[in-house]
């Protein structure tokens, strides 16, 4: 093997891409900065770090983490017993209006944001994110998902607060906050922007 023919192992490339930078180059003599840019590979690896911390925090179940959350007064919306695994009930909140129209469906599997002995009632807008196509009758209990939806087959897992798993959408389902009172479930607030809101806490009906 001729040395043009010898293959290098992605480590020397790497070095020889991005050569490290002496630090004595980098400051003067008090120690100052001299040049403010970090090198790409560090760069590389403070932006995959900081995407695994978000990309983390946005999957934790049982946890509603770093989105936008508007709170209303308590609205009952079914009860406990009333509930058949699988079996979505619809209703609207927190507007009467066509894209707040919801679903509170008990999973019959643990689920973020559940309430109940089991923790897997949980209630969800049931209008697409991505463009707005209702997503009524998609829910799939056996893998407790809703959709996919009939435009672009976006796809929403209901055990990890509406997540997307499949489809064009970049955001989940708005996810309806659930208070369980004795045997009644309240609606108490909504967990993300419904689609065709530009706020949800003012009405749209005028």
């Amino acid at each position: 093997m001729t040395p043009s023919d010898k293959q290098l192992s992605p480590e020397q490339i790497n070095q020889i891409a991005m050569p490290e930078i002496p630090e004595e180059m980098l400051t003067d003599d008090k120690g100052s900065l001299l040049n403010p840019c970090i090198s790409r590979r560090r760069f590389l690896m403070l932006g995959a770090a900081t995407l695994s911390l978000v990309a983390v925090q946005g999957i934790i179940p049982g946890r509603l983490v770093n989105a936008e959350l508007a709170e209303y007064e308590g609205q009952m919306v079914g009860s406990l017993s009333a509930l058949r695994i699988g079996e979505p009930v619809s209703f609207r909140y927190p507007w009467d209006h066509p894209s707040a129209e919801n679903y509170l469906i008990k999973l019959g599997a643990p689920a973020g944001g559940g309430i109940g002995p089991d923790d897997d009632v949980v209630a969800f807008n049931t209008i697409c994110p991505h463009m707005g196509f209702p997503m009524q009758g998609t829910y799939n209990g056996e893998h407790q998902m809703m959709g996919p939806c009939g435009w672009h087959l976006s796809t929403y897992d209901l055990t990890r607060h509406g997540m997307v798993v499949s489809g064009h959408a970049t955001s989940g389902l708005p996810q309806i906050v659930l208070e369980a009172r004795g045997d009644d479930i309240y609606a108490t607030g909504v967990q993300s922007l419904i689609f065709g809101f530009s706020d949800n806490q003012v009405n749209p009906n005028g």
